[in-house]
């Protein structure tokens, strides 16, 4: 192990459809905006105080870019694990500056559907018949699948 680490982690929501490109030597490159959330009481006011950052993320991954396009759309809740990566550029303006972006490369990169609606994510007027059912882990899932119960719903296609 090399003693260092770049990981970034988020849980947040969509704010606008996957947006597809191509490289100059052919290699797709999927790009969308997550929006994550803190709110908190102000001391002073004593109102509620909401603060969004947004966060570039970039999927360098064909497979993994294929299935963003097809299934998430703005408002898709995701959890996205990848690197950080800052670029440097300069302006219209003349002014150098930086942009921080995540990436998802072929051997680094974890996306995860967070909604639980067969069909939510899904972009308008796509082909396909249904989203993967993908449920994100929860202390009970070790729950019996039998009857009614957190596992009753759990659509598992295991052949066994």
């Amino acid at each position: 192990m090399s003693g260092y680490l770049n990981k970034a982690t988020l849980i947040g929501n969509l704010g606008r459809d996957p947006e597809v490109r191509t490289t100059q030597g052919g290699k797709q490159v999927v790009t969308f905006n997550v929006a994550t959330s803190e709110s908190w009481k102000d001391a002073r006011s004593g109102e509620r105080v909401e603060k969004t950052e947004w966060h570039r993320v970039v999927i360098w991954n064909e497979g993994l870019g294929t299935i963003a396009e097809q299934y998430l759309a703005k408002g898709s809740k995701v959890y996205v694990e990848g690197k950080l990566v800052t670029n440097k550029y300069t302006g219209n303006d003349g002014v150098e500056r930086y942009s921080t972006e995540i990436h998802l490369t072929p051997y680094n990169g974890t996306l995860t559907f967070l909604d639980n609606k067969r069909d939510e994510g899904r972009a308008p007027g796509s082909t396909r018949s249904a989203a993967p059912s993908r449920k994100p882990e929860t202390a009970g899932a070790d729950a019996p699948s039998g009857g009614s119960g957190p596992g009753a719903d759990l659509d598992d296609e295991i052949p066994f």
